[in-house]
């Protein structure tokens, strides 16, 4: 019987438990060629999980149109993940807030193209700025606030 529970011990200590790595999101970007920040957003994205299909077009409005955005959402670019549309810089945390809360929204948008926002980093000073979601009746409501910050 002690044989029978050190084989047990043993076996149990030398198991060891691997935690999968999370599977990369996959999400679709449409941006202008010409545009360098939606590149640093790209990078943002990539650097937290996301597999990015990046497709460069020069009617990103037709984009914009077909997905809901209205323009007082507009911003550089905009993007598809799961069934879900990503307007403007915003932060990879709130896409995944998003995809794992799934609010009955379109998506989030963050208008205009705010300093201090991933992808928009111009020095230490960042601009105080909030993510929103939007509905199909261009509803929106406050997702995520950020806070002014001159690190």
């Amino acid at each position: 019987m002690n044989l029978l529970k050190s084989v047990l011990i043993i076996a149990l200590f030398s198991t060891t438990v691997r935690a999968e790595p999370p599977k990369p999101v996959n999400i679709t970007v449409y941006r202008s060629p010409s545009c360098s920040c939606c590149g640093k957003w790209l990078d943002h994205l990539k650097a937290n999980n996301f597999n990015v299909k990046d497709i460069m077009t020069e009617d990103v409005l037709a984009i914009k149109q077909k997905s809901g955005v209205s323009d007082n959402l507009a911003s550089c670019h905009t993007a598809l993940v799961d069934h879900y549309v990503i307007e403007g810089h915003v932060p990879a945390n709130d896409i995944m807030k998003l995809l794992k809360s799934k609010p009955k929204v379109i998506g989030l948008a963050v208008p205009g193209m705010v300093n201090g926002s991933p992808g928009m980093e111009m020095g230490e000073h960042k601009n105080a700025y909030e993510v929103v979601s939007f509905d199909k009746d261009q509803k929106t409501a406050v997702f995520s606030s950020y806070a002014e910050s001159n690190n």
